[in-house]
């Protein structure tokens, strides 16, 4: 239930919030590598790993990183 309000709050984030920046470095996106992430490891792991992520996300930094 938690994973799929967390899924549920990112898919949201995706719709709304999303499209007004630019595209984002890595492939996949920050939001949908915590999608996916949530999915494989748990919402505890999941978020962890998706902090992670998002620190390492600013310039240079950049290409293909799957959870």
């Amino acid at each position: 239930m938690i994973k799929s309000f967390v899924i549920l709050c990112v898919r949201w984030y995706q719709r709304q919030e999303s499209p007004l920046h630019l595209r984002c470095r890595f492939e996949p996106t920050c939001s949908e590598y915590t999608v996916l992430a949530v999915q494989k490891f748990g919402v505890l792991t999941g978020l962890w790993l998706s902090t992670k992520r998002l620190v390492r996300c600013r310039p240079p930094n950049g290409g293909v990183d799957y959870p």
